[in-house]
């Protein structure tokens, strides 16, 4: 279990205090599973460049809104509110909703209909509404009705594992099919989140270049300010007053 704890002081108003807490899963179709509470007043969260899908389920003044949110190919800023509290299972590659084509949801979400404190709708079924600690459970309802499908190919060439027998066109177009993204994108967008991590631990950025495989130090900048929206000083000095969105190590 991953927890952060944010905390932007004021001298005029309360503290600000973000919990977010994610974790991992053991199942094939579940990249991550996060929660998060606890702001005081409305605040800003810069949200960075993510190449996986996710279902979304949020409280704002006792109600309960879900949404599917594509893949965001660049960064964004959203405000939280008081009082509110979210929830989301962040899906692994080559997970994929047939009815919900990753592809038509890139930057973008769809809203779930008919939602109540208990139950949700998809693809015009009643489903019991997820949380942190059942995710898994509600992942396995959805892959035994169907709603929920994997290209387990996917899952492996994004990993970096060849495809044998298969051209890269091929291989290309189930990529694309499965995660809305080419695998170069993935790749892309993957790094600057990992360039992310290493900075708050204090890596020199020559060493994230070597590490990671980019060409040169601007190379690096400029992944960030694409996929990220802040340079490698701004990084290493943290706003408080805008955190950043969810961000864990992968093993890609």
């Amino acid at each position: 279990m991953e927890r952060d704890r944010t905390s932007t002081p004021s001298a005029a108003k309360p503290a600000q205090v973000i919990e977010n807490e994610n974790r991992p899963s053991d199942s094939a179709y579940i990249e991550r599973v996060y929660r998060s509470e606890g702001v005081t007043r409305p605040t800003r969260m810069r949200s960075v460049a993510s190449a996986n899908w996710e279902l979304a389920v949020w409280t704002y003044c006792g109600q309960v809104h879900v949404a599917v949110r594509g893949p965001e190919t660049r960064p964004s800023t959203v405000t939280v509110t008081p009082e509110a509290s979210s929830f989301g299972i962040v899906f692994a590659h080559g997970a994929a909703m047939p009815h919900l084509p990753v592809s038509r949801l890139v930057d973008s979400a769809v809203l779930a209909p008919h939602v109540t404190s208990d139950a949700l709708v998809l693809r015009g079924e009643e489903w019991e509404l997820p949380s942190f600690d059942n995710a898994e459970d509600f992942v396995n309802r959805l892959v035994g009705a169907g709603i929920l499908v994997r290209d387990p190919l996917v899952t492996d060439v994004v990993a970096g594992d060849d495809a044998p027998r298969l051209s890269a066109r091929s291989v290309q177009r189930r990529v694309m099919a499965a995660t809305g993204l080419t695998q170069g994108a993935i790749h892309q967008i993957e790094r600057a989140r990992q360039a992310v991590l290493l900075l708050g631990e204090g890596v020199p950025a020559l060493e994230i270049v070597h590490r990671l495989g980019y060409y040169d130090q601007p190379h690096l900048a400029r992944s960030l300010t694409r996929f990220v929206g802040r340079t490698a000083t701004e990084l290493r000095h943290p706003n408080l007053d805008e955190p950043l969105s969810l961000l864990y190590k992968t093993g890609h």
